[in-house]
């Protein structure tokens, strides 16, 4: 049987993630991987979700062993909805969908907007899962250049004058580049959608992980502000996740959006999965109901990614050659590093792996023809030792490139 002749046209732009091959290379123990998106496993809260999975199981479980509704756990709903509020602008659980993870809320959201053609606003780099599930669509995509500041909103009037379905971008501690959307530019952005009528669909996976400086509105929050608006019911989709700060096994994310997007969601996930693991949902609110503990978990987290992301920083000044550049993030999992324009981080990756340490190339956050002298490294992931030895090797093997 000749399987590919079979396949759907649009499998074409479907290719396995750049991210996970890697990851199969980096599987030795002897090698320093700095090139997963991965929360520290030493940090789950083990004990206390196998406190809540008894609990959850003695006394609900002919519950949370059945079928559950589409929208997801209504008490779960109200909880996150309860976590996004701040002063006066307010969520109701209604306008909150519970997703497996935020990656099926992106690629869901790309079912019920994109139309072969349809142009979409992103930034770049950008997030290499929302393109590996929105290019089987045939999108558009208008790529913004990006600053230590952002996104480069000044930019987007004149490509708004072509007419665009939607726009998507991790405003917060961006997956690759660890770079946070500064106030200014964000109040700019929220003034800018709401006079093109703009979806914006804020992935903010990482938002909950600030180490340093000042915390800023999500988009979803300053969209608000400029409608004179104290709801969920404007232009954005806000995508958020448990994963990141209590474990991403329970695949627990949601979105938080406009009554009838979430209207739409729900009959696309209906036809996807039903609906989220009950059971992973009761759970979760077990655990993230008791406020105290979640608060304290994830200040637990910050310190020690905190410390690590300052580790990474400090070594990467001491070993790496003057000639190389990288971010400096204020919260998050990763930052990225740009070589000199004429070496390629792929070819540096094969030389990385002889000294048994790994990143990720950055073309593939890259629209267009860009990209190819930038690399990903994730700090979360590693400890302390490694981090120092996996930065000293990565060093050696940047100062003979430039040499070269």
């Amino acid at each position: 049987m000749n399987w590919d002749s079979l396949f759907a046209e649009r499998t074409k732009q479907m290719k396995r993630s750049t991210v996970r091959e890697i990851l199969k290379l980096t599987a030795k123990p002897e090698v320093i991987s700095f090139a997963g998106g991965l929360p520290a496993p030493e940090l789950f809260p083990v004990d206390r979700i196998r406190e809540a999975t008894d609990v959850v199981l003695a006394e609900r479980g002919r519950e949370v062993l059945q079928y559950s509704t589409s929208e997801g756990m209504p008490e779960l709903r109200g909880l996150i909805a309860k976590r996004l509020a701040h002063g006066n602008f307010q969520i109701h659980p209604d306008n909150i969908l519970i997703t497996s993870g935020s990656q099926q809320a992106i690629d869901m959201l790309a079912r019920i907007f994109l139309n072969e053609g349809d142009r979409v606003v992103v930034e770049n780099p950008t997030y290499v899962g929302m393109m590996s599930s929105w290019k089987s669509y045939y999108p558009r995509f208008s790529a913004v250049p990006t600053d230590n500041d952002g996104m480069l909103v000044d930019e987007l009037p004149t490509l708004l004058a072509e007419p665009h379905k939607v726009m998507y971008a991790i405003p917060t501690f961006q997956n690759p580049q660890g770079t946070t959307l500064v106030q200014s530019r964000r109040a700019q952005l929220a003034r800018i959608l709401v006079e093109h009528g703009l979806p914006f669909i804020e992935d903010d996976p990482y938002g909950e992980l600030r180490y340093s400086g000042d915390k800023v509105p999500s988009v979803l929050q300053m969209e608000a502000e400029v409608r004179g608006a104290t709801n969920a019911d404007g232009n954005v989709i806000y995508c958020g996740t448990f994963s990141k700060i209590l474990t991403p096994g329970l695949r627990i994310g949601w979105v938080a959006a406009a009554f009838p997007v979430i209207d739409k969601l729900v009959q696309v996930k209906q036809g996807a999965d039903l609906h989220t693991s009950t059971l992973n949902q009761v759970i979760t609110y077990e655990v993230a109901r008791d406020e105290a503990f979640l608060d304290a978990h994830i200040a637990h987290l910050r310190e020690v990614y905190r410390q690590r992301r300052d580790l990474m920083l400090q070594t990467m000044d001491e070993y790496f050659p003057a000639e190389v550049t990288w971010t400096r993030p204020e919260g998050g999992l990763f930052l990225m590093v740009t070589l000199p324009a004429h070496l390629d981080a792929t070819d540096l990756l094969k030389q990385a792996l002889t000294h048994d340490v790994a990143f990720v190339p950055g073309e593939g956050f890259y629209i267009g023809d860009a990209g190819k002298n930038t690399f990903r490294l994730n700090f979360s992931n590693s400890r302390e030792e490694r981090i120092v030895e996996g930065i000293k090797r990565l060093g050696g093997v940047l100062k003979a490139a430039v040499r070269g």
